[in-house]
């Protein structure tokens, strides 16, 4: 009976710590996948307007193959479980239109991935400097 009592007392006290761990386990990986997507804005950001479509329209890093600013794989296992990609598109202002005139403007949306579940997005309008 004192073995039952024990057990259940011990285990009330075991759940919190459990969750706890559980829940800053979590703002662990929100925190990077913030900072992954930041990273990857600003690479965007950095890149010559023109070139911005044709580079990172589309770009994907798979799943343990994020990427720092020197193109280099991260190899701690913090980032094991991260994937990130961009998509960009002209935006056209009125009265601007396809037909007749230049975009001046490219919004793009970063989005990072957590074995596969979305953790982060920014959306960004860059305007032709």
């Amino acid at each position: 009976m004192a073995t039952v009592v024990l057990g259940i007392a011990a285990a009330g006290v075991l759940v919190p710590f459990t969750t706890g761990a559980r829940v800053r386990a979590e703002g662990t990986r929100r925190t990077l996948a913030a900072k992954l997507a930041g990273d990857l804005m600003e690479e965007i950001i950095n890149t010559p307007f023109d070139q911005i479509i044709s580079q990172y329209d589309g770009h994907t890093e798979a799943q343990g193959q994020v990427k720092d600013a020197n193109d280099v794989v991260f190899s701690d296992s913090n980032y094991a479980n991260f994937s990130r990609g961009a998509s960009c598109a002209y935006v056209y202002v009125p009265p601007q239109s396809e037909l007749f005139a230049a975009p001046n403007f490219i919004w793009v949306t970063v989005r990072v991935y957590y074995s596969g579940s979305e953790m982060a997005v920014i959306n960004r309008l860059i305007g032709e400097h």
